[in-house]
């Protein structure tokens, strides 16, 4: 499939600019195509590497049946909003939208992979990672979304 060109092109960020947000950012938002045809979003702790984008989730649910029933996924994350002055109402914002496939991770390596640098993401205390892989992994699944596609983008909210 061939993407869209970024309209607004002279806001566009680099590559590099799109990782180190997604690397950053501790919240996204999941788009797929949910029940009736109607865009089904919901917001996910995820992390990014190489090229994926790995979440956790439920064994079941209505996001799964829609990546079942149909792979194609975007998702969008913010940076954090920046005022260059002060004084001033408005942010600058940037954002990185990424488009791709996604699945659940069966491979066992992949999975504990995955679900270690999710827990050292986001745990405090990285110690307790291995204990909880261990404690839920038998209830837990692991989405990889593999990009596609990748635009970023700079916006001055005023």
């Amino acid at each position: 499939m061939e993407f869209r060109d970024m309209r607004r092109f002279k806001q566009a960020l680099d590559k590099k600019t799109c990782i180190d947000i997604l690397t950053a950012a501790t919240r996204g938002t999941l788009a797929v195509l949910g029940d009736g045809g109607y865009p089904y979003t919901v917001p996910m702790n995820f992390v990014y590497d190489s090229g994926k984008i790995y979440f956790h989730c439920a064994l079941s649910g209505h996001k799964l049946d829609a990546i079942n029933a149909c792979d194609k996924v975007s998702f969008n994350v913010l940076g954090t909003p920046e005022k260059k002055n002060p004084a001033d109402w408005w942010y600058y914002v940037k954002s990185v939208t990424v488009f791709g496939r996604a699945s659940v991770v069966s491979d066992g390596e992949e999975k504990v992979a995955a679900l270690t640098k999710l827990g050292n993401k986001y745990f405090p205390d990285k110690s307790q990672v291995a204990p909880d892989i261990e404690r839920n992994i038998s209830r837990t699944n692991v989405l990889c979304l593999r990009i596609e596609h990748m635009t970023g983008k700079q916006v001055e909210e005023k």
